[in-house]
């Protein structure tokens, strides 16, 4: 049947990635409504009454909807998660962090508590691993470090072992200058990535540590211009964002080619749908909204030297806003990609109605990694440039305040972990 199903298809010329491509253009279509006045008035009324549109009728984020959906997985998960038993510190961070951009964080301690205790059971070897007893492993160690760092309090500070930390982080470089993900395991530029932003916000970033760091990521791009996962292989939108943050934090971006991945970002924008694929002939998916749009965001502050007003303060390592001479001129981002398209793709398209959380695009369930980073996406796009006033599409009451486009938290809290960390004795 697929051989038949295949031979069709190249008799019409066509190939099965390009049928589904414009199968998710059509079904993207019906969602990216111009003018609601068309809607029927009962179906009008019921997406005002959800909170979907405005009193006039522009396309609204439901955020009350999301923060319902986002405290349930808070309070308790159903046994179809247990596939995740590995990924508890990404489901407290991606949960804390979407819940911090909606600012509906702040006002409940009992959440931070029970957050940092679910974090400590997951403490190994001086990291974190992905549940209690399990390996320390760098991905869960970064979701932790950015769950305690959302949090924002000495508690929260407190639960990380920085000098255990720190001979964990240094026990993961491998010969390359690249980092292994655990031990014994895959040397990435993701895991390069992790450990970078780790020693960053937990100020260990070491001349030992991140010697020979930047020219690994760098070495990760590829023709495309964009970042494979490590070299030599194909680019992509996760592992672009992992290299150019590397490189932001570590003040090299002078060692890539920084036009070549404006062009590479802005191709990853799809025309009909207004979203970002994550590889070339992909479909849209509403994570890459922070992945690539992030990306973008971190080449334009690379060229000002602009690491979204996050002044490091004294004694911390890192020290963001020194841009090399040889970095050409900021291009204004809206011309690099579209924010409001990509708006419109994550409001209409990425929103689950009525029930709240977001999703990949339609016909896909909610999960909580895509409404982190949906909303991490719509933060960015409302904010690419922090010289220039926020770009809101839909109702003005959509804007939501910045993330840091390095660390993917809210510039305020990085800024109180480093103040706290800046504090500690070198190591």
């Amino acid at each position: 049947h697929r051989k038949k199903q295949m031979d069709d298809l190249g008799a019409m010329n066509y190939s099965l990635t390009l049928l589904e491509q414009e199968e998710c253009e059509s079904v993207c279509a019906r969602f990216l409504i111009d003018d609601f006045t068309t809607v029927p008035a009962s179906q009008l009324t019921q997406m005002r009454r959800e909170g979907l549109l405005d009193e006039e009728n522009r396309p609204r984020l439901m955020r009350e909807k999301h923060v319902q959906y986002l405290r349930k997985g808070l309070a308790g998960l159903s046994g179809g998660f247990v596939a995740l038993d590995a990924s508890r510190p990404w489901l407290v961070y991606w949960i804390i962090h979407a819940l911090d951009l909606l600012e509906a964080l702040d006002e409940d301690d009992d959440i931070k508590r029970r957050c940092i205790s679910t974090l400590k059971a997951c403490k190994s070897s001086g990291a974190f691993g992905g549940g209690p007893r399990q390996l320390a492993h760098l991905a869960p160690t970064y979701a932790a470090t950015l769950a305690l760092c959302c949090i924002g309090s000495n508690e929260a500070f407190e639960a990380i072992d920085r000098p255990a930390l720190y001979a964990f982080l240094l026990s993961m470089k491998d010969a390359s200058n690249g980092f292994r993900m655990h031990d014994d395991g895959e040397v990435d530029v993701r895991g390069t990535y992790t450990a970078i932003a780790v020693a960053a916000l937990t100020n260990v970033l070491t001349p030992e540590l991140v010697e020979g760091v930047a020219e690994y990521a760098a070495s990760c791009q590829t023709y495309e211009g964009g970042f494979g996962g490590e070299p030599g292989v194909e680019a992509h939108g996760g592992y672009g964002f992992c290299a150019i943050a590397t490189l932001c934090i570590l003040d090299a971006c002078h060692l890539v080619d920084l036009d070549a991945l404006d062009a590479w970002v802005a191709r990853r924008q799809t025309n009909i749908e207004g979203g970002y694929q994550g590889r070339a002939n992909k479909l849209v998916d509403a994570c890459y909204s922070f992945w690539q749009g992030g990306t973008a965001q971190l080449s334009a502050h690379a060229r000002r030297g602009d690491p979204h007003h996050v002044e490091a303060p004294q004694g911390v390592r890192w020290r963001p806003g020194t841009t090399s001479a040889s970095i050409p001129a900021a291009t204004p981002i809206q011309e690099i990609v579209d924010p409001v398209k990509l708006q419109r793709y994550i409001l209409l398209c990425a929103q689950v109605f009525p029930d709240g959380g977001l999703r990949d695009k339609p016909g896909k369930g909610r999960d909580y990694y895509h409404t982190c980073y949906a909303l991490s996406g719509l933060s960015a796009s409302q904010h690419p440039d922090c010289t220039a006033p926020a770009t809101v599409s839909g109702s003005p009451a959509n804007l939501l305040p910045r993330t840091h486009p390095a660390f993917n938290c809210r510039p305020e809290k990085v800024s109180r972990m480093l103040d706290h960390f800046s504090g500690l004795p070198d190591l």
